[in-house]
């Protein structure tokens, strides 16, 4: 949906496509076989669907605008709200052309009535505009919900994008999955700003490549409040902390989603499980550390690391395992070699990733 060209939201493009997506998705309830009884008068009944977004952070990168910051949350609110304004008014006209969804419809004209009128009151619908309003008053809608923003990790990391409307965690990091641990991905955002900026610096980005972890925990929180505002359903996203953040900290962090309107939350300190999926660093976690991290408030850090994280490693002969070298990034000891159909560590037996 970007506009390369003008560093632009392509506002055309984007409602053309939420027009598509809620038809689509509304087929689908109806293509949908389904096993019990239950399920099958629910979904029918309420005609729920759940409409997306994934690359929102490319999209920011694309508009020269920084994730978190005040200029980036206008742009966002603005993008959700033609998201959201644009999939109802599609839901009416398809309720218009199919009928409004069996729940919203009574027995009588005047219980049909009753029904819209609370539909149309609601937290959420008391938000939207008054023409959208009207319109389900007068003729009903398709669907009772219509937007959600999913967990995207595996899918956004598949396809070379953003997930769901998170920050990219880093431009360079390393992820565990079914492929192994410790494999080493590079955001193919930054490899085409450098293919075409060649007298650019890897290590000194633009401040629009701002990562996930150069976020303060409050900057995510209000990111995940501004597009709650215009979504109906419940958001997946996940307000990063650095190391050593303190129960008191993750607290106000909770009541600041909660009176920013957020239907729930998430709240992740690095660090603080034994094993993660993403990490900066290609090494286990361990809980030696107590030390305790003051807040902060704009500070950022460093930019991101676009070269190998493990410098000892960099030199070595690159042809199979964890893709930075044979040398195993777990104890930096061992060889990584296959063994039993596996890329596996001679020292400590660390299993990589497999020759898939």
């Amino acid at each position: 949906m970007a506009d390369k060209e003008t560093k632009t939201v392509n506002f055309d493009k984007l409602k053309a496509t939420v027009e598509t997506g809620v038809r689509m998705q509304d087929n689908v309830i109806d293509a949908t076989p389904y096993f019990l009884e239950e399920n099958q008068k629910q979904a029918l009944g309420e005609r729920r669907v759940g409409l997306g977004v994934m690359g929102l952070h490319d999209l920011l990168i694309y508009c020269e605008t920084e994730y978190g910051s005040e200029e980036g949350n206008k742009l966002i609110d603005q993008v959700f709200e033609v998201i959201a304004t644009t999939a109802y008014r599609a839901s009416v006209e398809l309720g218009k052309e199919k009928g409004s969804f069996p729940f919203l419809i009574g027995d009588t004209e005047e219980e049909t009535a009753r029904l819209r009128e609370a539909f149309t009151n609601t937290g959420y619908m008391k938000k939207m505009p008054e023409d959208i309003r009207e319109e389900i008053k007068a003729s009903g809608i398709r669907n009772s919900h219509l937007l959600t923003v999913a967990p995207t990790g595996s899918t956004g990391t598949m396809v070379g994008v953003s997930t769901g409307l998170e920050p990219y965690f880093s431009f360079s990091y390393f992820r565990s999955g079914r492929l192994g641990k410790f494999i080493e991905v590079k955001a193919d955002i930054v490899r085409e700003y450098l293919e075409e900026n060649p007298d650019a610096d890897p290590n000194n980005l633009p401040k629009w490549f701002i990562s996930a972890m150069d976020l303060a925990p409050e900057a995510h929180a209000d990111v995940q409040c501004v597009i709650q505002r215009w979504i109906d359903s419940s958001i997946s996203k996940t307000v990063n902390a650095p190391r050593g953040y303190t129960v008191e900290q993750v607290q106000k962090v909770y009541e600041r989603l909660y009176n920013g309107g957020a239907k729930g939350g998430t709240v992740y300190v690095d660090g603080s499980r034994d094993a993660q999926v993403l990490t900066l660093k290609a090494e286990e976690n361990t809980f030696e550390e107590s030390e305790t991290v003051k807040p902060k408030a704009e500070a950022r850090k460093a930019h991101v690391v676009l070269v190998d994280t493990i410098s000892d490693v960099r030199s070595t002969d690159v042809t199979i395992g964890s893709e930075v070298g044979n040398t195993c990034p777990v104890c930096r000891k061992g060889k990584v070699k296959e063994i039993g159909g596996c890329n596996t560590c001679t020292n400590c037996g660390a299993q990589l990733k497999c020759g898939l």
